[in-house]
């Protein structure tokens, strides 16, 4: 089972750097969160995030929460 099927909630980051030329060990420097986190996020295997965790991401990326995170049906 896909991970992403476990809370039916898929994380776009992937899409969103490249959208803007951005690489995740830039997004890590930026937003003070490990690389290792932002990867688990990314690859749909995070349980949780916290708010100033995804506030960060979302200024770093000039992105809105619904863009970086989609609930799948």
């Amino acid at each position: 089972m896909p991970a992403e099927d476990a809370t039916g909630i898929h994380c776009r980051l992937d899409e969103l750097l490249e959208a803007r030329g951005m690489t995740l060990t830039e997004l890590s420097k930026r937003v003070g969160v490990s690389l290792v986190n932002l990867s688990v996020l990314k690859n749909d295997r995070a349980k949780a995030i916290r708010f100033s965790t995804l506030t960060a991401i979302c200024h770093a990326l000039d992105c809105q929460v619904g863009e970086l995170l989609v609930a799948e049906r």
